[in-house]
């Protein structure tokens, strides 16, 4: 047995070894009660009540594998594919070689909508150095400029797939495949949470239409069902019925409450515990645990002026996206795991016709309210526990498509990491001399999400679940920790 409990085994002979083993189903149970009533921390549990602990809470904290330098996320996710050599990646051969055809030194490259023989286009705006380190990045983004000094970018990464949904679902669950458990998931498995009247794992995705590839993007795939992400509502109520009904007091709602969950115990325990109905049972704790808890997260009216102001909130372009950083913080100050906000609508940052036009919209949407929510989250001492990623599924290419666009470009792009104790101002990798592949230090997203993982306590080969005869774990086969952006 290894230290996430009987992964190995099917249900039938878990159960069977947990009742044949003398004292140990009497010391899992006295465990989660003990659990249950506080009486115990996640690090006194035994070693192997993982599977008992997660049916009596699968939420519980729990303690990972290494010290984390963080304890939860906040991951800003560019759909659509924003352009690295516009706004992370200088690229003075692509100025110096701009409306010229590709050399043929760079080889035959795949792209959807054959591209590869039109001119190289130039940035759409200079780069410039910023702060003390000199960290080099474009004018699309002035405010976050400002804070270069935070930023670890990292320049060389790459992906498997030129279209939006399979990258999508490979920038958020490592496969290319529909169906597998995203990186929320995997650390609300992990890891739990440390508050158990919000969703450990929270969605706010784009108001003006969903991500392409849809909800699998947060799923939960073949883990339980209860470690998907809640998505929130755009807009004033990103959470609908938190209020009960009129005439009807807590302590009646309780009792009712109580009453259900020992039907829902018994109904479970009929069926094997089923993982879409533990699930469900869950949610419907939690929703009522969130009447009380969920109205004061979303009350931004307890926010000064100066801080509403510093996320752009109240100004036409910034203050739906500064919203939802404001909230982003709000839910991890109160120690939601893993919050998810997506910028771009079925479109987004998807740069075909005219990357001026698109990034610029985007990027006055965005820019301040992010820089916004890295200075709140320093000033409260929330950024050294806090990991902050920025990036979409892909880049872009350095030729041009219509005339002043560019086409998807998974073969080499920028990704930027803040906080949790990463190396700031600094850029790591690097594409070719035009920004076509990653080509130093070259960063998969099996990497990414190892190194993620890693920040958070958790070594990717050890986080596994047992699912159709294997051990599944979000990096399949591969992927390094990329130590050298830690500090």
């Amino acid at each position: 047995m290894d230290q996430h409990g009987i992964r190995g085994l099917s249900t039938g002979t878990r159960r069977d070894f947990l009742m044949n083993s003398g004292g140990g189903i009497g010391s899992l149970a006295l465990a989660s009660l003990m659990n249950s009533q506080g009486l115990l921390s996640p690090a006194s549990t035994l070693a192997g009540d993982r599977s008992t602990a997660q049916a009596e809470n699968p939420l519980a904290p729990k303690f990972g594998h290494v010290e984390p330098r963080a304890k939860r996320v906040i991951y800003l996710f560019m759909h659509g594919g924003p352009s690295h050599v516009d706004l992370l990646d200088p690229k003075p051969d692509l100025i110096r070689f701009a409306g010229q055809p590709l050399p043929e030194s760079f080889g035959q490259v795949m792209t959807r909508r054959k591209v590869a023989a039109n001119p190289l286009l130039p940035p759409v705006r200079p780069f410039r150095k910023r702060g003390q380190s000199g960290l080099e990045i474009s004018d699309f983004l002035p405010e976050l400029a400002k804070l270069a000094d935070d930023l670890c970018v990292l320049r060389s990464c790459h992906g498997d797939s030129v279209n939006h949904p399979q990258s999508v679902y490979q920038m958020n669950t490592g496969s290319i495949l529909m169906g597998k458990p995203s990186l929320g998931s995997w650390l609300s498995y992990g890891l739990g949470s440390e508050n158990q009247n919000m969703p450990a794992f929270v969605v706010m995705p784009d108001p003006g239409s969903g991500v392409k590839g849809g909800p699998p993007a947060w799923g939960s795939g073949f883990l339980p069902a209860t470690y998907q992400g809640t998505t929130m509502r755009p807009g004033k109520n990103p959470i609908l019925h938190l209020k009960p009904q009129s005439g009807i007091s807590e302590r009646q709602q309780q009792s009712a409450l109580e009453f259900i969950r020992k039907l829902n115990a018994q109904h479970l325990e009929e069926r094997d515990f089923d993982g879409e109905l533990s699930a469900r049972v869950n949610a419907y704790e939690l929703a009522f645990r969130m009447q009380t808890a969920a109205p004061e997260v979303v009350n931004l009216n307890e926010e000064t002026a100066e801080t509403q102001r510093l996320y752009g909130i109240g100004e036409k372009d910034t203050d739906e996206f500064g919203t939802r950083c404001l909230l982003a913080r709000r839910m991890i100050e109160r120690d939601v795991r893993f919050v998810q906000l997506y910028s771009g609508d079925t479109g987004g940052w998807d740069a075909h016709r005219d990357v001026a036009q698109n990034h610029g919209l985007y990027c006055r949407r965005t820019d301040k309210p992010v820089a916004g929510l890295l200075t709140d989250l320093k000033r409260r001492g929330l950024l050294t526990d806090t990991l902050v990623i920025w990036g979409g599924e892909f880049g872009r290419m350095p030729m041009s498509e219509q005339g002043t666009g560019r086409d998807h470009n998974p073969w080499g792009y920028s990704v930027w990491f803040a906080g949790a104790g990463v190396k700031g101002g600094f850029a790591y990798g690097a594409t070719d001399a035009i920004g076509l592949r990653a080509e130093q230090n070259k960063v998969h997203i099996h990497d990414l999400h190892a190194t993620i993982l890693h920040i958070l306590g958790l070594d990717h080969e050890l986080l596994t679940y047992y699912h159709n005869g294997r051990d599944e774990r979000l990096t399949d086969v591969a992927g390094r920790v990329v130590h050298e952006i830690l500090a």
